[in-house]
């Protein structure tokens, strides 16, 4: 059994022309966005914790900033993290020509 229905190929299937220079370009921009986010996800996953105790200090909503940074305010880190990642890279697809249709 076919994994599509005959016919049902997408109807780009060329690739974009990318010149060497655009590719180098490109790959910086895509590849900074990536030390970026890894950035963003050491500190959120670790740095944070590790300064728990000093941050415990602090009350946010009536509980330890250490405690609500490692229990909601990481999650709520990543997950926004990764929809700003998602943006960004579309928006660099755009600007060299290569995003999805």
């Amino acid at each position: 059994m076919p994994l599509a229905e005959p016919g049902s190929e997408a109807q780009n299937d060329v690739a974009p022309d990318v010149t060497p220079e655009v590719a180098r370009a490109y790959w910086k921009k895509t590849s900074n966005l990536m030390f970026i986010v890894l950035g963003m996800w050491f500190f959120a996953g670790f740095a944070v914790h590790l300064f728990a105790p000093t941050l415990n200090t602090i009350k946010f909503l009536g509980f330890p900033l250490g405690f609500y940074m490692a229990a909601q305010g990481s999650l709520i880190i990543f997950v926004v993290g990764l929809f700003w990642f998602a943006k960004r890279q579309n928006e660099i697809d755009e600007e060299f020509g290569v995003q999805e249709d």
